[in-house]
C-alpha cells in the first residue's frame, strides 16, 4: 500500500511541476483537444485541484502508515478524507474566487452615457474639452463637448449625456447639499 502512495505522491507532485513549467506550451501544441474537459459538467475538476487531491492523498497515505499504527483501511479512508478536504478547499479558495476575478479593460464607449466625470480641461461652449471618468478598476481621459452649449470650467463634475463620433456630452451635474 505504501508503493500506491508513494505513486500517488509522485504523480501528483510531477504533473504539477509539469503544468506550471510547461502549461502553456502543452495547451498550444494540443491545439484545444482537451478543450472538452473545461465544460460546464467538469467545471470542479481543474488540474490544480484533481492532481493536489491525487498529492495531498500520497502524502497523506505515507505519513499515517510511517508514523501512526493505524489499520492499512483506517489509513486508506483517512487520506481520501484529508484529499476531499484540501480539493475542496483549494477550489473554494482559490479556483473560484481566480475564475470570478477576470477583468476587462475595455469598455465601449456607450456605457459612459449617465456616468459622472469630472473636467480635467477647460469645455468651452461650442469647443472641445476633456473629462476624466472612473472606468471598470480605472480611469480613462475622454474628449468632451457641452451638452447644452455653455462653458464647464475645470474640477466641475458633469454627467455624460450622449456620446456621438467618440466625444462625450456632458452636461454640468449640480449636487445640492441638503
Amino acid at each position: 500500500m505504501l508503493d500506491l502512495y508513494w505513486g500517488c505522491l509522485m504523480v501528483g507532485v510531477l504533473i504539477a511541476v509539469v503544468t506550471v513549467i510547461f502549461g502553456d506550451i502543452l495547451s498550444n501544441l494540443l491545439g484545444g483537444a482537451l478543450d472538452f474537459l473545461s465544460g460546464e459538467h467538469l467545471q470542479k475538476l481543474q488540474p490544480m485541484v484533481l492532481f493536489g487531491a491525487v498529492a495531498v492523498f500520497g502524502g497523506a497515505g505515507i505519513l499515517l502508515e510511517k508514523y501512526t499504527g493505524l489499520h492499512t483501511g483506517a489509513v486508506l479512508v483517512i487520506s481520501i478524507l484529508c484529499a476531499v478536504v484540501v480539493s475542496a478547499l483549494t477550489y473554494m479558495l482559490y479556483v473560484r474566487p481566480m475564475e470570478n476575478s477576470e477583468n476587462s479593460i475595455g469598455f465601449s464607449m456607450k456605457e459612459l452615457v449617465g456616468g459622472i466625470a469630472e473636467v480635467t480641461v477647460p469645455i468651452p461652449a461650442h469647443g472641445y474639452g476633456e473629462v476624466v471618468v472612473r472606468v471598470g478598476g480605472g480611469l480613462s481621459n475622454q474628449i468632451a463637448a457641452s451638452f447644452d452649449g455653455v462653458e464647464i470650467e475645470a474640477g466641475a463634475k458633469v454627467v455624460t449625456v450622449e456620446v456621438k463620433d467618440h466625444t462625450l456630452y456632458v452636461s454640468r451635474l449640480d449636487i445640492k447639499e441638503p
